[in-house]
């Protein structure tokens, strides 16, 4: 009893025959351009630059293909490869600006030094220099510790100063530090006057990093802004002269002015014997009785 083979069997075996056919073919014609290279290798010549021609779109089309996905990986590179050196100059040029920075703070500092030492070499009532490590902001008091204490000659009642003009007096003394009343404080009362005109009048903290100024004379006020106000040596403690605030706006018969030696942007300060020290003890003994 005969058995039909199924359809897919048949063309199968068409494959595999037709697959043999043409390994057969390719080689009789492998052997057919070997045995003309060998017998007439000019007609083999002519044979393989009419196939040279006959394939030569077919190698153009793929060198295209092959240029173009290189151009694509090339691109590609070129791209993560610019993506990465733009990081790297972003990093470099991030710390040149942090340096550029740290190095106006050390100029800054320098001349604030340099300043001061001049300030100190001018000044014949100069006991000591110290560096403001801390000063107040949120409280209504305003302090500064200065890095200069009993063991350089600082005493409580000292005035303490900066290139800049008056930053207030010493309150606490230690053995290394010590504690500056600022003349922004509530407590501080200095006796100062109006440099453009010399009018006596009194400068007085308001607890907010500014101070209050007003005239001892009642009448027109006196003041205008930009004014600057300067000790007078009234009252024995502070030296006349030294600059204190500069008038920012009017109020009433008074003015509100900014203290010109400010301790957030001033890194040293000098210690000086009080202006006259047996007034200034005169006054404390009245105090006390």
């Amino acid at each position: 009893m005969a058995t039909a083979r199924p359809g897919w069997s048949r063309r199968a075996q068409y494959g595999l025959f037709f697959s043999f056919l043409a390994a057969i073919a390719g080689l009789v014609i492998g052997v057919i351009l070997l045995g003309l290279s060998l017998v007439a290798p000019n007609a083999y010549s002519s044979v393989r630059g009419t196939a040279l021609d006959a394939t030569a779109p077919l190698s153009g089309a793929l060198h295209e293909v092959s240029a173009t996905f290189n151009g694509l990986f090339s691109g590609a590179g070129d791209y993560w490869d610019a993506v990465h050196q733009n990081a790297r100059l972003k990093r470099e040029r991030q710390i040149m600006l942090q340096r550029i920075i740290e190095a106006r703070a050390v100029l800054q500092e320098n001349r604030e030094l340099k300043a001061a030492l001049q300030l100190r070499e001018r000044s014949t009532q100069a006991v000591a220099t110290g560096r403001i490590v801390g000063s107040s902001f949120s409280s209504p008091r305003r302090f500064a510790i200065l890095s200069a204490g009993r063991s350089d000659g600082v005493r409580v009642g000292m005035p303490v100063r900066s290139s800049d003009g008056l930053i207030g007096r010493v309150v606490d003394a230690g053995a290394l530090a010590s504690r500056v009343l600022l003349v922004s404080d509530r407590a501080s009362i200095v006796p100062a006057k109006i440099l453009r005109s010399g009018q006596p009048v009194i400068s007085q903290g308001r607890g907010d990093g500014t101070v209050d100024l007003r005239p001892l004379e009642v009448g027109r006020n006196p003041f205008r802004p930009g004014d600057v106000v300067i000790t007078s040596g009234t009252g024995g403690l502070y030296p006349p002269l030294v600059p204190i605030a500069r008038v920012v706006r009017l109020d009433d018969d008074g003015a509100i002015a900014l203290p010109l030696a400010d301790p957030t942007r001033t890194s040293f300060g000098v210690v000086e014997r009080a202006y006259e020290p047996m007034a200034v003890a005169e006054e404390a003994a009245a105090g006390v009785e």
